[in-house]
This record gives structure tokens, sequence and C-alpha cells, in this order.
């Protein structure tokens, strides 16, 4: 993994679970689809989005946001994946969208971004 310079000025989204906000899983589940999809129709769009945790699991097969994520990482948005969740939850190498990352990439990127996005 090569050392990342994000450039000053963007945003960085953090995604740490498989759902948005707390309360039901179901209902959360679908928020995070639709912001995800509505993020994709957005401009700015952000510099990265940071997965890590279950938020992992959105990358790997049979995500139900695939399209949006794939939409977004055609736009170039990088999708950072955290490697040590990807071990975690076996999901190395089964990634269908985004790239593999690291807690020092992470690191790098929202301490760059002019603003982080925690959801």
């Amino acid at each position: 993994m090569a050392e990342v310079t994000a450039t000053q000025g963007g945003t960085v989204v953090v995604v740490n679970a498989e759902q948005m906000g707390r309360g039901d899983d179901g209902l959360g589940a679908k928020l995070l689809g639709n912001y995800l999809r509505t993020l994709a129709s957005l401009e700015p769009k952000p510099e990265a989005i940071v997965f890590y945790n279950g938020a992992v699991r959105l990358l790997g097969p049979g995500s139900a946001h695939l399209e949006a994520l794939r939409q977004l990482d055609d736009a170039g948005v990088d999708l950072l994946a955290c490697i040590t969740c990807l071990e975690f939850f076996q999901l190395t190498g089964k990634l269908e969208v985004g790239h593999v990352s690291n807690m020092r990439e992470i690191a790098q990127r929202t301490l760059a971004a002019a603003k982080v996005i925690t959801l």
C-alpha cells in the first residue's frame, strides 16, 4: 500500500457499520443505501469513503449497495477498506469494489481532509 497524501480541502466520509443511525437495523440499512445512492448523484463528491468494522461487508460479495458504490468508484471517489477488518470478517481478496487500505492511510486521509463526516 503506497503512502497517500490527501488533497487539502477534500471531504472524507467514514462508514463504520452496515446501517446508518441507531434503532432498527433494517431501517438503518435502507437509510445507508439511500445515502450512498444520493451521494453518487450529487456534486461535489467526497474525496474518499472509509469503511471499517462491519462496514467492510458493504464492499464485498452480496452487498445490496454495490451499484451505488461502483458509481462512486467510477466517479473517482476512493473507497478504502480496512485490512484488519477484512481479515477479521474473512473478506481478504473478496472485495467487489474499492481497495484495501490500512490504518496509516485512513489516519492520513482523515487528518488531511478539510471535513470528515462519520455516519
